[in-house]
């Protein structure tokens, strides 16, 4: 067994010695990072080779064929993208966006988780179709927010109403679901 191990060790210095290694700087093609394998020059070749192909240009004669950067006579065109000539529905842009800059309703800021909620109960008891949030991020003040809208004008309906029993409420922009948004 021990001369088995010697032989195949033997055999396998021979076999890996015949590879050229060697170490290949490329960049990487979304961010630009220099990026450093090692590999075998023939192996380096071939991924350049293959890398050349694919940056070949756009031909823009009549057959609209890929072409090689030999060929003189090809013009630097880039594909058409196409764009739907109607207006995209909601659903498709919430698919797309599930959370988009859209406008709530800013009730009041106050000190207190306790206060928010209190305000938060009073509201839900006056407008019970209307969505209340909390939002803390102003800590140790806490905003009391309502609704979730698209634009100003979807929330003017529900703002001026609210306005009758909140005098200071006022329409913010904010980061709300696209999917509750009016």
């Amino acid at each position: 067994m021990k001369i088995f191990l010697k032989i195949f060790a033997f055999l396998s210095l021979f076999i890996f010695n015949g590879i050229d290694a060697q170490q290949v700087v490329k960049s990487d093609t979304l961010s630009g990072t220099p990026l450093t394998l090692t590999m075998d020059k023939k192996i380096g070749d071939l991924l350049s080779n293959i890398e050349d192909k694919c940056a070949t240009n756009y031909s823009s004669n009549s057959s609209n064929s890929w072409k090689n950067d030999s060929d003189e006579s090809t013009k630097i065109t880039t594909p058409k993208i196409s764009v739907p000539e109607r207006e995209l529905t909601q659903a498709e842009i919430c698919r797309r966006n599930p959370r988009i800059m859209g406008y709530k309703i800013q009730l009041a800021v106050v000190k207190s988780n306790e206060e928010a909620r209190e305000v938060g109960m009073y509201f839900r008891r006056r407008f019970p179709n209307m969505k209340v949030e909390i939002d803390a991020s102003l800590r140790p003040n806490y905003k009391v927010m309502a609704g979730s809208y698209v634009s100003k004008e979807s929330a003017n309906s529900d703002y001026s109403s609210v306005r009758k029993t909140f005098k200071d409420a006022r329409l913010i922009p904010y980061r709300v679901f696209c999917v509750e948004a009016k």
